[in-house]
């Protein structure tokens, strides 16, 4: 077989940070690779040279056997590559049709007006030639993650792409819609397009790849068979040490209650209900995980819990006491940590340095500040604690948040808010864009706080995190807590269904787990 990419001796520095060091990647013409590794281990960035974004210091790109130079996207979309990024690239009011043919619009009228016709026509068959289940006259905005995916794709091959790059492009995808998207690879490759996919999950990697590439502190550390490798063999090589992979979790100890939820009901800020009356009680000593795709609710839930929305309706209580009207500063003092979903949004000031991010929420706590000054010197101790428990690199205290990789950031924001030593913990997304043996790490913390008796509240978007996690797991869908289920008992593909809305007749519900109901 011939080989459609190959990249030798790829070397890209941005300022302090050498991203790529001389890495080689050779892909094979109508394969699927995975090009796994830890967060700022050099993958995206890998991929953004040969689909012309950076230009590298060093090294060469050769397309089917030819050395190119791409400029710029253009120059590589018009040899041939199409990359679908993490955050799609789609115009939600046009059609899909009109979104995929935008660039190469098909003429009429001598040029002076789009052939939408034609258009519909020819993504049409363009779909069914592939066996996307994609209408091309429906407008983004009202089409499924999933669909919006197909429609980057079909773009990309309309465009004329026979490599394809796909960053991250299961993050926002329930099971099925997951094994859909193989199967995508599958038919594609079939067709001779060669597909290269970026990822940190290991199980992924194994299941959708022909061959696996693994990437660590910028360097090619070895390409592997799917076929002939373990998720413990991959962990290894992109971490550097043995890694521990499932989460060793004791039975639970649950006490009281204590955080409770009640007939919550929230809009968002268009003043749509996203949140419809959910109720439920997370108990002192244990893990009440919430799964669902993304945008069913999930960030209103937990903004209206610590207190960064106001709910229509409901109520929320502290271990027996309410805090539904209580301000975010005073949960933080009744005892609630919290993990934003967006790090940098929520978590931290991107221009402040660590010293001071580390001082957020606790800047009026005696702790820190007392007759309203700040003990720096306490505060910079603080922080370099942090660094040093959680990994955080660079270990410099004084570096801005914005410097820092997204994992990185991620580490610091999980470590200043366990080191509270908060009753109830509020977990969102604890582990999104960390490397494999961070996320052993912070499994580890929050089974501590578990052990501890504190009462902790995971979401996650990852099935295999709060299944391990949870002692409870509760579905979320469309502003709705569908079921609460048993996550030792419920398979990936009822959990799936759950996602989607629909309730399988067979689904272990926790009322039937040993303890029942609290």
């Amino acid at each position: 077989m011939s080989v459609a990419v190959h990249l030798e001796g790829i070397t890209k520095r941005f300022p302090g940070v050498v991203a790529n060091d001389q890495v080689d990647l050779e892909v094979e013409e109508g394969s699927v690779h995975a090009l796994l590794g830890e967060n700022g281990a050099g993958k995206t960035t890998l991929m953004n040279v040969l689909y012309g974004l950076y230009q590298p210091e060093g090294g060469t790109v050769h397309l089917h056997g030819r050395p190119r130079e791409f400029d710029t996207p253009r120059d590589a979309i018009d040899a041939g590559v199409g990359m679908i990024h993490q955050h799609f690239m789609l115009v939600d009011t046009l059609t899909i049709a009109e979104n995929i043919a935008l660039g190469h619009e098909p003429r009429k009228w001598f040029g002076l007006a789009m052939d939408r016709a034609r258009a519909d026509r020819e993504v049409r068959e363009l779909a069914d030639r592939y066996g996307f289940d994609v209408d091309p006259e429906a407008r983004v905005e009202d089409v499924s993650v999933g669909v919006q995916q197909r429609a980057e794709i079909l773009k990309a091959l309309y465009g004329g792409a026979d490599v394809l790059i796909l960053d991250e492009p299961t993050a926002v995808l329930t099971p099925q819609e997951v094994e859909d998207l193989f199967g995508v690879f599958e038919e594609l490759a079939a067709e001779d397009k060669t597909i290269i996919f970026i990822t940190h999950k290991l199980g992924e990697a194994m299941d959708a790849a022909d061959d696996i590439t693994v990437l660590r502190d910028g360097q090619n550390v070895g390409t592997v068979d799917a076929d002939d490798t373990t998720r413990e063999e991959l962990a290894e090589l992109m971490v550097g040490r043995e890694v521990l992979l499932e989460a060793d979790k004791e039975p639970a100890d649950p006490g009281d209650v204590g955080l409770s939820v009640s007939d919550l009901r929230v809009t968002d800020d268009r003043g749509v209900e996203q949140v419809g009356g959910v109720d439920l009680d997370v108990r002192e000593g244990e893990v009440f995980g919430i799964a669902g795709v993304d945008g069913n609710g999930q960030s209103e839930l937990v903004e209206a819990i610590t207190g960064l929305r106001t709910p229509e309706t409901g109520a929320v209580e502290l271990a027996g006491r309410a805090v539904t009207d209580l301000s975010r500063r005073e949960r933080i003092e009744a005892g609630m940590a919290y993990v934003p979903e967006d790090r940098q949004k929520r978590g931290l000031v991107m221009e402040f340095d660590l010293v001071e991010n580390g001082l957020l929420g606790s800047q009026h706590t005696r702790e820190f500040a007392e007759g309203g000054r700040i003990d720096w010197a306490r505060t910079r101790d603080h922080a370099e604690e942090v660094i040093e428990e959680y990994d955080v690199r660079p270990r410099n205290a004084d570096a801005d948040a914005e410097s820092l990789s997204g994992g990185n950031q991620q580490k610091f924001v999980v470590g200043r808010e366990f080191a509270r030593d908060p009753e109830v913990v509020v977990a969102s997304h604890p582990t999104r864009g960390v490397d494999v043996g961070s996320i052993e790490f912070i499994h580890d913390r929050i089974l501590d706080l578990r052990r501890a008796g504190k009462t902790v509240l995971l979401v996650s978007s990852k099935l295999d995190e709060v299944q391990q996690l949870s002692d409870r797991l509760g579905v979320l869908y469309e502003g709705e807590l569908v079921d609460v289920v048993d996550p030792d008992r419920v398979t990936e593909e009822e959990l799936g269904l759950l996602m989607a809305g629909q309730i399988p007749e067979d689904a272990p519900s926790i009322a039937d787990a040993p303890g029942g109901e609290p």
